[in-house]
């Protein structure tokens, strides 16, 4: 397993598998993520992302049923694991902890 380090991307990505609760699938979770924030998501930076999650140990995943509407392709789902939502959590504590100094700092600019 690689390094805790969790990107900026990586993280809303992993919030959307959270999200979308052992749903998500790449196509998906592309759509969300774009509608939830606003841009075009591309294919390949997704599946890297998801790659790396995976490889951390922050995500996991199966292979579904094939079906005549993929024509006879499967869908890798992918699922948040315990160790991933430690990961957010961390983000979130680290964030929070500059979040909360803002304004004491934008009182000094003001």
């Amino acid at each position: 397993m690689k390094g805790s380090y969790l990107g900026e991307f990586q993280e809303i990505v992993l919030l959307t598998v959270m999200l979308l609760d052992g749903n998500g699938y790449g196509v998906n979770i592309q759509s969300e993520l774009s509608n939830k924030i606003g841009r075009e998501i591309t294919r390949g930076a997704l599946h890297s992302a998801l790659t790396r999650l995976e490889e951390k140990g922050f995500i996991k995943s199966d292979m579904g049923g094939s079906t005549a509407e993929r024509g006879g392709r499967k869908k890798r789902f992918y699922e948040i694991t315990a160790f991933g939502i430690q990961a957010l959590e961390e983000a979130q504590r680290n964030r929070n902890k500059f979040y909360q100094l803002l304004p004491r700092l934008i009182k000094n600019f003001s």
